[in-house]
């Protein structure tokens, strides 16, 4: 594994748990996961930092989902693989990115 891949999976395993940790405090204060819009709207109105990530995050989410799927596409992982990243972005962006990019770095290094 190159060590650009431990970084991205290391990224990807503490972004993970990090943010899960919040994310169950936030549904033990009565949050509700399934309603994205609620969770959006409470970090946005928790303040202008929290605000400003909110909306930065939400939107590279989008971009992501849209991407992800061209993109495995285009190299030849396939549309069900770049639906399922999407699908793990659920968990976090910050989660399927870093695993997305080790997915693709190695199936285009095979092709070479």
């Amino acid at each position: 594994m190159m060590m650009r891949h431990t970084l991205y999976l290391a990224a990807a395993i503490v972004s993970l748990a990090w943010a899960w940790v919040l994310g169950f405090a936030w549904v033990a204060a009565g949050g509700n996961l399934i309603n994205l819009p609620s969770f959006f709207l409470d970090a946005y109105r928790s303040g202008s930092a929290a605000g400003f990530l909110t909306i930065d995050i939400l939107f590279v989410w989008g971009v992501f989902l849209i991407w992800v799927v061209g993109d495995a596409q285009r190299i030849g992982l396939g549309t069900k693989t770049g639906l399922g990243f999407a699908a793990l972005s659920f968990l976090g962006t910050c989660f399927a990115f870093p695993l997305y990019l080790i997915a693709r770095e190695r199936h285009l290094a095979r092709k070479d």
